[in-house]
């Protein structure tokens, strides 16, 4: 590397290390380094703790439970008698206290407690290993860069000026719209149509591609299914041609009007836009810094340089918190291992990697049912030329599922190399299965043969026992 592409020397920088952006991947980056003895900083222009604490995965999953939690209870004879109905505006008041009504006293007071500095304001790059905040320019042996992704807009005629709903006023909205749209069948449309469906809304999808289509094909099916059993309309292979916000009425704001390319029309209160995510790199400064693209090593060091990390979201490897923490811890240890000159630990599962990255990222969808998957599907194994065997199981058809609820009804699947013999990935779609997703991640990491699998007992009466009925219908 050119001496101008070099990190300043470690005796003339203010810190160690500085991380761009305070959600839990930042966070996790300065903690794991500091805890390794580097000095490090942490910038932030919003709220520290970030997307997922405020406006994503926190107020989300607190809007859906309440309705989730209630119709478990009507799945079950002998609760659902005693069931009434939602209070929505408990479930608002729930919600909002997760977010600590959008407060970030406390996790102010947990950086501070964690010997990490805060400063306030929009980070950018002015060099190697410079970092401009507001008037004032701080420097440091190495910068990662943890500020997630934002949502995409697509180019529909009208839609930016019809002002829509994004995640962010979707989970922090105080009144449920009688009618609400969802463009896009994704996870986040998934569960935001579920979590609004049990407020009172009456939705509408529209999925062009179908429901969670990167999933096995029959997780969209059974979600479709649960999503009209909700109420909602679920309308697939449909796209707007056109969208108008119409004008105020009494009430205050023009309800929308789509358009759609099979020739209807579609009004609704609001309108909820969940059609993609991309990386956050505008005004990061990038190129000031002589950075060309975010494609990142498996410790998360950027291509191209010894100084620059990019961890979580902002680098596109797996757009989840869980995952992007991961990467953070890796690359805190990676980076306190580097400014030390001591060896890395970067074999294959070694401790400075995030080797999970590419073959065993676990994911839920806390739609009802839930989807949890983990690893490769059996159509991405088969375009990786793997010779593989794949088992499904009725989980319905498991006795500790049908004491979770009466007339349960779901689907388990498991996908097997056949020359290594170890699972390569797993589905699972029903109500609570999130808590099975753990051990199939397990069996995965760990590379465990199915034969040491079959003696892997599970306990009865669970759903963990569908693991037994996959394995002798592998065996079998």
């Amino acid at each position: 590397m050119s001496s101008q592409n070099a990190p300043a020397a470690p005796s003339a920088v203010d810190y160690d290390l500085i991380v761009i952006g305070a959600g839990p991947v930042g966070e996790n980056v300065a903690d794991y380094a500091t805890k390794q003895g580097m000095r490090t900083a942490i910038v932030e222009s919003e709220l520290v703790g970030g997307e997922c604490s405020y406006w994503a995965c926190m107020p989300s999953k607190a809007l859906l439970r309440s309705g989730q939690a209630l119709a478990a209870a009507r799945r079950v004879d002998g609760a659902k008698q005693a069931v009434g109905e939602i209070d929505v505006e408990a479930v608002l008041r729930r919600r909002t206290a997760f977010t600590s009504n959008r407060h970030d006293d406390g996790q102010v007071a947990w950086l501070e407690s964690a010997s990490i500095a805060l400063i306030r304001g929009a980070g950018r790059l002015v060099g190697p290993g410079q970092v401009r905040v507001g008037e004032r320019t701080y420097t440091a042996s190495t910068v990662a860069l943890a500020t997630g992704s934002v949502p995409t807009l697509p180019g529909i005629p009208g839609l930016a000026e019809a002002d829509p709903w994004g995640t962010r006023e979707a989970t922090s909205e105080t009144l449920i719209p009688p009618r609400l749209a969802v463009l896009g069948g994704g996870v986040t449309g998934v569960e935001l149509a579920f979590a609004y469906a049990s407020l009172g809304s009456k939705v509408t999808v529209l999925a062009r591609s179908g429901l969670l289509g990167r999933e096995e094909p029959f997780v969209g099916e059974l979600v479709a299914d649960a999503l009209v059993e909700a109420g909602a309309d679920v309308r697939v292979g449909v796209s707007p041609r056109r969208i108008d916000r119409l004008p105020t009425n009494d009430a205050g704001r023009g309800a929308v009007r789509i358009d759609l390319d099979d020739d209807t029309t579609l009004e609704a209160d609001e309108l909820l836009v969940a059609t993609g995510r991309r990386t956050n790199t505008e005004g990061l400064g990038l190129e000031a810094a002589g950075v060309d693209g975010l494609e990142v090593d498996d410790t998360m060091l950027v291509n191209g340089t010894d100084w620059l990390y990019a961890v979580g979201d902002v680098n596109g490897r797996a757009l989840l918190t869980h995952q992007g923490k991961y990467q953070a811890r890796a690359a805190g240890e990676a980076i306190a291992a580097r400014l030390r000159g001591q060896p890395l630990d970067a074999a294959r599962w070694g401790r400075h990697v995030a080797t999970a990255d590419h073959d065993a990222v676990p994911h839920v969808v806390f739609s009802d049912p839930e989807v949890a998957s983990v690893g490769l599907t059996e159509a991405r194994a088969r375009e990786r030329g793997l010779r593989i065997r794949a088992v499904e199981y009725d989980l319905g058809a498991v006795a500790g599922s049908a004491l979770h609820a009466d007339h349960y009804s779901g689907q388990a699947k498991l996908v097997v190399d056949e020359d290594r013999r170890v699972v390569i990935g797993a589905t699972f779609v029903g109500y609570g299965v999130s808590e099975l997703l753990h051990s199939a991640t397990i069996a995965i990491v760990g590379e465990v043969p199915v034969d040491r699998l079959w003696h892997a007992v599970p306990s009865y009466p669970t759903m963990s026992e569908v693991w037994l009925r996959l394995l002798e219908a592998y065996f079998g």
